[in-house]
């Protein structure tokens, strides 16, 4: 069947393209359907985030075409141009660099628009860093909650933590090597020493699932030169009846500050871990402790 074959109740789409949504590898380009392949070699046009990138995928399954660029930068100004070629019986595939266009990746506007002007979107279906994560995570799947990437501005990231502190559902975000540790640590700071797994370079050749606790995970990456590779991480939902007593962490942050030479950032990071609480909530409650020898004496 043709790619642009119309219905019989829409037969405007004779002179109409059809927009297919085409999901590509994360990493091993041999994940990728006999669909998308098909689709990628029979459109008129490719609309790639990275032509280079697009263009090696491409011609490594022995596919030539016509590829565009639309990315983050230029997807204002390439919209109009490829609703443009839908519009005039040109079918167009839209592409990322990996995974599913639209999903933390460039695509939505595209293909809002094309809705807007009843161009038919057709998705192309394949693998998912999402699912390819947690399918292999071993943590709970039944719910989970992707997240993608966090906001850039600290106070925006922290807002989005807090808000999410008491799911109890699996936690998926997306983040860039650079910035994971630095990420890992403010989670820590917000919910507390949670279970997690850090999924890096999935099905490359340098796969790796790191599994434990954010402080474990954290002080492997620290002994490295440098992390790289696109990272997945899965952070474990909060568990029900898990209430750790006030009494109880007072109780260990006085046991900790009553030992000689002790630091009080020390003290308040072994109870924050010992119990997976956030660090700064058991922070606040040791200043409090702290504060009140001297409340006493006035």
């Amino acid at each position: 069947m043709p790619l642009n074959s119309p219905t019989d109740k829409q037969q405007h789409r004779e002179k109409t393209g059809d927009l297919y949504v085409v999901t590509t590898p994360i990493g091993n380009m041999e994940d990728i359907t006999i669909r998308a392949l098909k689709t990628l070699g029979q459109v008129d046009l490719v609309a790639a985030e990275d032509t280079r990138h697009t263009g090696r995928l491409l011609a490594y399954h022995d596919i030539k075409n016509n590829l565009i660029s639309y990315h983050e930068h230029n997807e204002h100004m390439r919209t109009p141009v490829l609703i443009h070629h839908l519009k005039t019986g040109s079918s167009v595939a839209l592409v990322t660099n990996a995974g599913t266009p639209a999903v933390s990746d460039p695509g939505y506007r595209l293909v809002k628009e094309a809705i807007a002007n009843q161009i038919r979107v057709v998705p192309i279906p394949g693998v998912s860093a999402v699912i390819t994560a947690i399918s292999a995570a071993g943590l709970p799947t039944d719910a989970f909650i992707f997240a993608g990437f966090p906001a850039r501005k600290k106070s925006k990231r922290i807002e989005q933590l807090k808000a999410l502190a008491n799911e109890n559902r699996t936690l998926i975000f997306y983040e860039s090597p650079g910035r994971i540790l630095s990420f890992m640590e403010e989670i820590m700071n917000v919910m507390g020493n949670r279970y997690c797994v850090l999924c890096r370079e999935m099905t490359k050749l340098y796969e790796e699932f790191l599994r434990g606790f954010l402080s474990e995970i954290m002080d492997t990456l620290r002994q490295r030169p440098a992390v790289k590779g696109e990272c997945t991480l899965l952070v474990k939902g909060r568990e029900e009846n898990n209430e750790v007593s006030l009494d109880i962490v007072r109780t260990e942050l006085i046991k900790g500050l009553e030992k000689k030479g002790s630091k009080l950032s020390e003290v308040t990071r072994t109870v924050a871990q010992k119990y997976g609480l956030p660090k700064n909530k058991v922070y606040e409650e040791a200043l409090k402790l702290k504060a009140e020898p001297s409340e006493g004496k006035d």
